[in-house]
């Protein structure tokens, strides 16, 4: 059984949930002798497939070829020249596109595994079969409101869900999302569980001040992940002078709509952002912060809950999408379009010392469900599933 990968999210991704995801998929079959695996692939900024030591013929940054090489036609030095000024004849995006079909007409795989939505791929296929994940369905059910109406991402993801011999959903709320949404056949979607990659780390990393008494937030900020409601309900927790701060690790620093709210709330000595250098650095973050808070209105699955709970972090998260799947009983929940059931949950946490002791605990059981050995094993059924009809 031969698996081949294609280019899409290790050309976009430098960090980022669904890189990681097949990064650990192919890590995970690396040795595994009754499947082989390729990756259409030939320029990567990624960092999980740079510092891994599975072998790789992948170059990193620019390409040093042009996008027509090997390939006459007339007009194509003044294409080139358009390219070239526009600055996408070398673009690996594009080159690896090209990679990609190549690889894909040659057709030395037994089934293809897109790592996005762009369908490119259909007419290269030759009849062999392909698997889709689908991550969420946040640009369906936020379009017009966090997304753009008529979004390209949705119209190439129904596209390709519709055509794909099987469908993995990441939680079981993504299923119900897709069946609701396109009226796709259950019987069509597998649910296979992400895993984390995170793992406690003892020692303290050198010339690191972290205040004895943080909140910590994880990740991007924007739209749906609802942080700016957030910040809102618990200023009255954190106003300066109780000893207690928050935390925004990951992301961009803050923009100028964040600024002023900071300054309009006078949170601004006791809010602050941290970029995330590595997995030591976020590791130390939540083994040190006196909870997680996950505010989000949606999530496909939610790796930052398994996360925290790796690293003995009690999670306080939303009650929404597929956050209850994942937290399980270890997590407190709370409404996140509420102000006061964010504040409550949270104080409840930050203040009682045995409940929080309680959840570390709950925590680590409920992360022994989840791995990224378990999810490869189920994947592989799924592809089994699929080669042995």
């Amino acid at each position: 059984m031969k698996i081949l990968y294609d280019h899409q999210i290790f050309s976009s991704q430098k960090y980022g949930g669904i890189s990681r995801y097949f990064f650990e998929l192919i890590n995970s079959y690396d040795k595994n002798q009754d499947l082989q695996w390729d990756i259409s692939l030939k320029y990567s900024e990624n960092a999980y497939l740079q510092n891994s030591k599975l072998s790789l013929n992948i170059e990193k940054g620019e390409s040093t070829e042009d996008l027509f090489l090997g390939i006459d036609f007339k007009g194509k030095a003044k294409i080139h020249r358009t390219l070239t000024k526009i600055g996408l004849a070398k673009h690996p995006m594009i080159l690896n596109k090209h990679f990609s079909i190549e690889k894909i007409s040659q057709g030395s795989f037994d089934l293809l595994h897109p790592t996005y939505y762009d369908p490119y791929f259909l007419k290269h296929l030759n009849s062999k079969p392909f698997v889709l994940t689908i991550y969420d369905m946040n640009h369906e059910l936020y379009s017009g409101i966090y997304f753009k109406k008529n979004n390209s991402t949705v119209k190439s993801k129904r596209f390709l869900a519709e055509r794909a011999e099987k469908i993995i959903a990441i939680s079981g709320n993504t299923k119900k999302d897709i069946i609701n949404l396109y009226g796709i056949d259950d019987k069509k979607i597998d649910v296979v569980y992400l895993g984390s990659s995170l793992v406690y780390q003892d020692e303290d990393l050198p010339n690191t001040k972290l205040n004895k008494n943080f909140i910590l937030f994880v990740g991007d900020r924007h739209t749906y992940k609802n942080f700016k409601f957030f910040l809102k309900s618990i200023s009255p927790l954190i106003k300066d002078g109780n000893d207690l701060m928050l935390i925004c690790a990951g992301s961009k620093p803050f923009d100028n709509s964040e600024i002023k709210l900071l300054q309009k709330l006078k949170l601004e000595k006791t809010v602050s952002h941290k970029p995330i250098i590595n997995d030591s650095s976020l590791s130390q973050l939540y083994r040190k912060a006196l909870c997680f808070v996950f505010p989000t209105l949606y999530e496909g699955f939610g790796i930052p809950v398994l996360e925290a709970f790796s690293c003995g972090c009690p999670a306080v998260i939303s009650n929404t999408s597929s956050l209850p799947e994942v937290g399980g009983d270890a997590a407190l929940y709370f409404d996140p379009q509420d102000a006061d059931s964010i504040l409550q949950a949270v104080k409840q946490v930050v203040y009682n010392k045995t409940l929080a002791d309680e959840m570390r605990k709950k925590g680590l059981k409920q992360l022994k469900k989840f791995s990224w050995q378990k999810c490869a094993s189920e994947t592989k059924k799924v592809y089994k599933g699929i080669l042995d009809k």
